[in-house]
């Protein structure tokens, strides 16, 4: 008989543990104790545990000769035994394992086909469901809900596509759900497209497998996404075809609307009642890099403000306004009050797409204005919507 623990340590009054016998695991024992009661207890279980292994037999689990390194790339293959696809047959079974994945928290090795997913963060989720795979956890959205499911309407209609009418929705928008995430038992955990800082990632990681972004917190591409998710559940294939499918859908979308091809265009982010600075999202942010898909260019005005050091946004005062002079058209969050608070600004009025209003207003809050950061969902359900309003602001440059 195998015995297994599980321990991990949130602060130093909070401990959880999770003990098991074999695969079978038992609820988790949440502590409240000071720091030294902790530690005691932590002996102790240790040393219990040690004299059962002591009392008990087991062969070493069969080693694996083959090694897939993946930086958003790997071999297919895997499933989840909770939403398989409806069309699992298409599914590849081939994946050599164990996978490894490195990413800007480290280096994660997946030992075996995944068959529990879970997912946290932003949009990770609709990759996983993308691919015919219902996660057996999943962080709620916490921006663009319009009621009190926790879902963006595109996640809903991908989940009642796939006959899930009750997921198990992580309400973690306050900060993560360690224990809730441990009881949903992954094999696991995604977070390819998250803000997860390097002390939550080694906590999850006690738990299972962790998949994190990239390079930088909250930069990553869609593609990205897309990739590095689906190599975290061994279907780096079928992450291939979806790109190329996105690609085709975008590209559908794109062509017919010729008249956006080559126009400057930038993402920016402010409030009506504070023009005192606001944001630029960057290329190497989806919303920034979604404009370009469509044929858009980046104002080259822009640029001599960023740093490598920037990240997905740039901030900028309101003196500097002029960085956005080059734009024929603004993409922003916000309604007509803004506009008309811009256009009334003694500098951002001199902007001259802010002049002629040659900007495309997102109402805040709702589900297009959540979709502004895509994944292959989202760009399917409201990217004919966007574009209709992308063009309209086009139509007044002259």
């Amino acid at each position: 008989m195998i015995y297994t623990i599980m321990i991990i340590v949130i602060s130093d009054k909070w401990i959880l543990i999770k003990p098991g016998i074999g695969k079978k695991r038992v609820g988790w024992l949440n502590m409240k104790l000071s720091g030294k009661v902790a530690a005691k207890i932590l002996m102790a279980v240790l040393a219990a545990m040690l004299v059962l292994a002591g009392c008990s037999g087991g062969s070493p689990s069969d080693g694996q000769n083959n090694q897939s390194s993946a930086n958003a790339g790997g071999s297919a293959g895997g499933s989840n035994d909770t939403g398989k696809s409806p069309n699992e047959s298409t599914q590849s079974d081939d994946a050599q394992y164990p996978i490894t994945i490195k990413h800007a928290l480290g280096e994660t090795v997946i030992p075996s086909k995944p068959e529990r997913v879970v997912t946290i963060s932003w949009a990770n989720h609709d990759v996983a469901l993308a691919l015919g795979v219902v996660p057996v956890g999943l962080s709620e959205a916490n921006y663009g809900v319009e009621d009190d499911s926790g879902l963006l309407p595109w996640t809903k209609q991908k989940l009642d596509e796939l006959g899930v009418s009750e997921p198990n929705i992580f309400r973690d928008a306050a900060g993560l759900d360690f224990e809730a995430i441990s009881d949903a038992e992954p094999d696991v955990i995604l977070a390819a497209y998250s803000g997860i800082t390097q002390e939550e990632y080694e906590t999850l990681s006690l738990i299972a497998p962790v998949v994190a972004y990239p390079n930088a917190p909250w930069v990553i591409s869609w593609r990205e996404q897309i990739m590095m998710n689906a190599t975290g559940m061994g279907l780096a294939a079928e992450g291939e075809q979806l790109i190329k499918d996105t690609e085709q859908f975008i590209a559908d979308q794109a062509s017919k609307h010729p008249e956006m091809k080559g126009v400057k265009a930038a993402f920016i982010a402010m409030t009506p009642g504070d023009l005192s600075s606001f944001w630029i999202y960057m290329p190497g942010d989806p919303r920034g890099e979604f404009l370009q898909e469509l044929g858009m260019v980046f104002p080259d005005s822009i640029h001599p403000y960023a740093t490598p050091d920037t990240g997905f946004a740039l901030q900028l005062s309101a003196e500097h306004a002029d960085a956005l002079n080059e734009a024929d058209i603004l993409i922003t969050y916000g309604d007509e009050a803004l506009l008309a608070a811009m256009q009334a600004d003694p500098v951002f009025s001199k902007v001259p797409a802010v002049k002629r209003g040659s900007m495309v207003l997102i109402p805040d809050g709702t589900p297009l204005a959540a979709s502004l950061n895509p994944n292959p969902l989202s760009i399917r359900y409201t990217t004919e919507e966007y574009i209709a309003l992308i063009v309209e602001a086009i139509q007044n440059i002259n």
